[in-house]
């Protein structure tokens, strides 16, 4: 075998092609395929190229040149994967002019791509085991404490498998496999990639059945979920685990930060979650909660911060150097390093062989206070790759599972190793997880993590399958359970390299959500990566300019018009598919609204102005068309005392108070790692007295908010189900060149009574401007709406709409909602339900 350094830049795309191309190749030139000791294969240059179905498969390899390997060789493919491989091309005079290794991913997907179960299985409660490791030399199920059990290979399909009599106990596969990276055959033991259940931190798999009562609490199999007439009536709301309990002093100290949690009634967070349920909230988003790897699950080990970090001022240095200080050894992450897929996070239960049972308790108790549960999943990337001692799927099937460059390195574009779902059985596990959570846990929705960074052919076979699951047969509804994601468009796949994406742009029509970032943008000004001062719709731009320079009176108007444009389409679902269109002003990434708001907002801004700012961006969220999607906290002003980036910032940073006492600001400058360059802009702001809402301005925003949801919940006139309702039924006014600055006025009708029996039309009016404004709509019967006219809100409660001038007038930097409400025999509009 010739001598190759660490890249592989050929690839086994087929059995019997493979794609390369060598330094200045000649059609004369001798390529060879060479495996284990001494044996070679002369290729043969296909002078068509790749066949089509591969460069579709493959379209970043569509130029390659295309070598096939003899028909008389091919039974030696099998053989040759499980050892070191490589190409050659040598010159006429037989010098040798290239070399390299390979990557397999294609071959594999030719050969062995199974659709039968992995992980354990039950039979009469026998377990039996089953690996895909088709490279691999040999396994073992390493049965602890006291069996070594060899696993039978089926060579059709590459699948291990083993059976005994081992319920309850623990295990790990011992793999024999040849790594390209380290140039040797290595004996791995590794847990089970669809293991189910683990022990702490994850240091081996358990033979665990799911159906077992012991881990189902009572009344499980019978639960049944909030009603959901349609994916167009949720409202979501995302939520970090931990920050629900861990700053709630009505928790007990041993179950903060923990499922167990949220099934305690009474609770200031539990309150708090049934208030807003009742007014209209849907689902809870829940940042990840599979198994990861950056928190240690034996919470002894946990530090704190040292020092008394409440005496520090607020915008001192020592509040975040101490949180930084044991950032990696406390209790708290965002959780987006995955370490198992289908195993819930053990940090999080009272005790790790408590997770499954605890997760279920969770999502009865969200279910009896009427929520349904979404999963944060994070499939694009795993935390490690490699010969890492937490590295699972490389370690089993070395090359596969993750996405490799031209030189055969794992791209990690998503900040980790990035997995590679355009192969098959990615692919699988993906789903195969999904559908483990769905059925046995009863999850009702998944956002994905940078969903951009699968196929979209992932996500549509990931819907099919969704759909298949029935209450009769599944114990849940699949047609009730919803897809979303970040349809962001970066990275080695940007463009479709690697295949189709599941992008913003790619995805539409097919009924799977994308975050609306231009709403967001228009909303707050900028973007995550523009000036942290540059304003927007809510936050002052041309009406109300702050101290740094926006740009010219006449091009900040401009702007301003065109982030109106982008919020129209927003709030009118992006006129496509609705349930397509996640609309956000805020999310666990990037700054708060608050904090945002507080950069943005000139410094003449009152307290005042400032919660009427970010009542607005709730407002334009839940009265729009399309999915809101609320963070938890903004409706308590939460501040992240600026942390943009509050991953591992402690619960110090991201402390969320339901009591809504305190809504963080001011807590000392924000970690340096992501920060520091803008402490200068961060310091004079944190030390302002007059930034730091009172509790009654807290208590402000938490009712206005729950009003936006009981109006939201009013009228299905709010919540239209298709694109062609939308363009039927949605008008803006006060559009084009002429309009007046700040004011977005929206329309939605239903002249025949064909979506609300009860209301004929309504109107939406929000008014970012500093000043009231007065707007000629089109002439109707016009009343503000019930939920306003009784609200706590007394600035709203003067808006108002001239029968005679067909005129409205809304306050300042408010959002007023006035409707038509057909004739009834009970005439008091306030009868309508609007609770």
């Amino acid at each position: 075998m010739p001598t190759v350094n660490d890249k592989a830049r050929a690839c086994w795309v087929t059995r019997n092609t493979i794609a390369w191309n060598p330094e200045a190749v000649q059609p004369d030139w001798a390529v060879t395929l060479h495996y284990g000791p001494g044996i070679d294969i002369p290729l043969t240059r296909d002078p068509a190229g790749l066949p089509a179905d591969v460069r579709e498969k493959f379209p970043h390899l569509a130029n390659h040149e295309a070598f096939k390997i003899p028909a008389d060789r091919l039974d030696e493919v099998p053989e040759a994967l499980r050892g070191q491989l490589a190409v050659s091309a040598k010159d006429g005079n037989g010098a040798l002019v290239d070399a390299t290794g390979l990557q397999i991913q294609g071959v594999l997907d030719d050969l062995y791509t199974y659709e039968g179960p992995l992980g354990v299985t039950f039979q009469a409660g026998v377990p039996t085991l089953r690996v895909w490791a088709p490279t691999a030399r040999s396994v073992k199920a390493v049965v602890f404490p006291d069996v070594e059990q060899p696993m039978t290979f089926d060579p059709a399909t590459g699948v291990w498998s083993a059976t005994g009599s081992w319920y309850g106990r623990e295990y790990l596969y011992e793999v024999q496999v040849f790594v390209r990276s380290t140039g040797q055959v290595e004996t791995n033991r590794v847990t089970d990639p669809y293991a189910v259940a683990l022990t702490r931190n994850s240091a081996r798999s358990i033979l665990a059945d799911l159906n077992d009562p012991a881990l189902k609490p009572a009344g499980w199999d019978t639960l049944s979920k909030p009603p959901l007439a349609a994916f167009e009536d949720i409202v979501l709301y995302e939520l970090h685990l931990r920050d629900f309990s861990a700053s709630d002093p009505s928790v007990p100290e041993a179950l903060k930060g923990t499922f167990k949690a949220f099934t305690l009634t009474g609770t200031n967070g539990m309150s708090h979650l049934a208030a807003l349920a009742n007014a209209g909230l849907t689902h809870i988003h829940l940042l990840p909660v599979f198994d990861i790897t950056s928190i240690d699950e034996d919470r002894s080990t946990w530090l704190s911060p040292a020092g008394d970090l409440p005496s520090f001022p607020p915008d001192s240095e020592a509040q975040q150097a101490a949180v930084m200080g044991v950032a990696d050894r406390d209790g708290f992450n965002w959780g987006y390093d995955p370490w198992h897929f289908t195993v819930p996070e053990g940090s999080y239960a009272t005790d790790p062989a408590a997770r499954t049972r605890e997760f279920r308790e969770m999502v009865q108790s969200l279910s009896g206070i009427g929520l349904r549960v979404v999963m944060d999943v994070v499939y694009n990337h795993t935390s490690a790759s490699g010969q890492n001692d937490r590295s699972v799927l490389d370690r089993v099937v070395p090359g596969y599972y993750h996405r490799l460059n031209a030189d055969g390195i794992v791209e990690t574009s998503t900040c980790c190793p990035n997995t590679a779902s355009e192969f098959n059985m990615m692919e699988k596990l993906m789903i195969d997880s999904v559908l483990t959570w769905a059925r046995q846990y009863k999850v009702d929705g998944f956002r994905f993590d940078l969903m951009g960074h699968h196929m979209k052919r992932n996500m549509l076979k990931l819907r099919q399958a969704l759909d298949a699951l029935t209450l009769a047969h599944d114990g849940v509804d699949g047609r009730k359970i919803y897809l979303y994601g970040e349809g962001w468009n970066f990275g080695e796949v940007a463009d479709n390299a690697r295949g189709v994406q599941a992008t913003q742009v790619n995805m539409a029509g097919t009924g799977i959500g994308t975050f609306n970032d231009r709403l967001r943008d228009g909303a707050r000004g900028g973007g995550p990566f523009n000036g942290l001062q540059e304003q927007g719709f809510l936050t002052g731009l041309y009406d109300d300019p702050n101290a740094t320079d926006q740009g010219t009176p006449a091009e900040q108007l401009a702007r301003l018009l065109l982030y109106s444009d982008w919020i129209r389409e927003g709030m009118a679902g992006n006129a496509a598919d609705p349930q397509e269109a996640i609309n956000y002003v805020e999310a666990h990434d990037n700054d708060t609204l608050f904090d945002a708001i507080h950069l943005k907002a000139p410094a003449s801004a009152s307290m005042a102005d400032r919660v009427r700012m970010q009542n607005l961006g709730m407002s334009l969220l839940g009265l729009g068309q399309g999915i809101p999607f609320f963070h938890a906290g903004v409706e308590l002003l939460r501040s992240k005392s600026l942390d943009r980036n509050s991953y591992n910032s402690g619960d110090w940073f991201n402390k969320l108070d339901f009591t809504g006492q305190d809504n963080n600001w001011g807590k000392g400058l924000p970690p340096a790692q992501d920060n520091q360059s803008n402490w200068p802009i961060m310091g004079p702001l944190l030390a302002d007295p007059d930034l730091k809402p009172t509790p009654a301005d807290i208590q402000k925003a938490v009712l206005h908010f729950r009003e936006v949801l009981r109006i939201r919940k009013s009228s299905r006139l709010f919540r239209l189900s298709t694109g062609a309702e939308i363009q039927e039924r949605v008008r803006f006014h006060n559009t084009g060149p002429d309009q007046i600055p700040g004011l977005i006025a929206m329309t939605v009708s239903d002249p025949d009574g064909e979506v609300d029996h009860q209301v004929r039309q309504v109107l939406v009016v929000l008014n970012a401007s500093k000043d009231a404004r007065e707007l000629a709509v089109p002439c109707a019967a016009f009343v503000l709406h019930p939920v306003q006219a009784a609200s706590a809100d007394p600035v709203v409660r003067g808006s108002g709409y001239d029968m005679g001038t067909c005129t409205v007038s809304v306050p300042g930097r408010t959002a007023a909602v006035f409707w038509d409400r057909r004739p009834k025999a009970v005439s008091d509009i306030q009868s309508l339900d609007v609770a």
